[in-house]
C-alpha cells in the first residue's frame, strides 16, 4: 500500500469517529439541565412544613381560668437564612442566625403572640397541648395551643424550644445562661404554688358555705305538730 492509501484511509477513520463525538455532546447538557430544574423542589416543602393549626388559650397573670382566644396558626420567621437548620446552627460567617415562633389568628391574620430568644419563658406537653409560660419580672402569662394531633404536638414544642434558646447568652456567658433558666423555672413554679393554694382556699369556702346552708335549712324547717 502506497504512503498516499496510507492518509486516505487514517482521514476516513477519523472523519467517521468525529461524528460520534458530536452526538454524544447533547446528552451530557440535557442531564445537567435536568438536576438544575429539579434542585429548587426542597424549599417549598420546608415552608408548609413550618405552619402549624392550633386552638389558643391564654390564663392572665393572677387569674386561674384560661379564656379561648380563637384558632391560630403558629409559623417561624428567620432572618439571615431560609433554612431551618439555622434555628440552631452558625452560619459560615460564625454570626447567629434568629428565628422567632409567631401565632397569628386564622380569620384576621393578626399576630396573637411572638416567642422568640429575647423571651423569657417555659415549654411543656400536656398530652396534644404545649403549655407556655413566659414570665414578666414576677408574673407569669400562660398560654395554651392545642394542636391536631402528637406528632403536630411534638413539632410544635420543639419550634418553640428552638426559637427561643438563648444561643448568644450560652455561649458568651453559660454560667449566666444557667442562673436565668433556674430563675424562670422558679418564678413559673411560686406562680403555680400560688394558683393551687387559692384553689384550695376557694374549695374549702365553698365547703363551709354549702355546711351552713345546710345546717340553717335544718334549723328551719319546721317540726312535725305535736299532740
Amino acid at each position: 500500500m502506497s504512503e498516499m492509501e496510507i492518509d486516505d484511509a487514517m482521514g476516513s477513520g477519523i472523519a467517521q469517529a468525529l461524528p460520534v463525538a458530536s452526538t454524544s455532546m447533547p446528552i451530557v447538557h440535557s442531564d445537567i439541565s435536568n438536576t438544575q430544574s429539579t434542585s429548587p423542589a426542597p424549599p417549598a416543602a420546608r415552608d408548609n412544613f413550618r405552619d402549624i393549626q392550633v386552638k389558643v388559650h391564654i390564663r392572665r397573670p393572677d387569674r386561674d381560668s384560661w379564656v379561648y382566644m380563637g384558632r391560630g396558626v403558629v409559623s417561624q420567621d428567620i432572618s439571615g437564612h431560609s433554612s431551618r437548620v439555622g434555628l440552631y446552627l452558625c452560619s459560615a460567617t460564625g454570626t447567629l442566625l434568629t428565628s422567632s415562633t409567631v401565632v397569628r389568628a386564622v380569620s384576621t391574620g393578626k399576630v396573637m403572640a411572638v416567642f422568640s430568644e429575647g423571651s423569657d419563658l417555659q415549654a411543656e406537653k400536656r398530652g396534644n397541648f404545649v403549655v407556655i409560660g413566659c414570665v414578666e419580672g414576677s408574673r407569669v402569662v400562660s398560654w395554651s395551643l392545642n394542636a391536631l394531633n402528637n406528632s403536630e404536638t411534638i413539632r410544635l414544642l420543639a419550634s418553640i424550644e428552638l426559637a427561643c434558646y438563648k444561643c448568644k447568652q450560652a455561649l458568651a456567658d453559660p454560667r449566666l445562661h444557667t442562673k436565668a433558666r433556674r430563675r424562670i423555672e422558679r418564678v413559673i413554679k411560686d406562680d403555680r404554688r400560688r394558683r393551687h393554694r387559692r384553689r384550695k382556699d376557694q374549695d374549702a369556702m365553698i365547703d363551709a358555705f354549702s355546711k351552713q346552708t345546710i345546717g340553717n335549712g335544718a334549723a328551719m324547717e319546721p317540726g312535725p305538730p305535736g299532740f
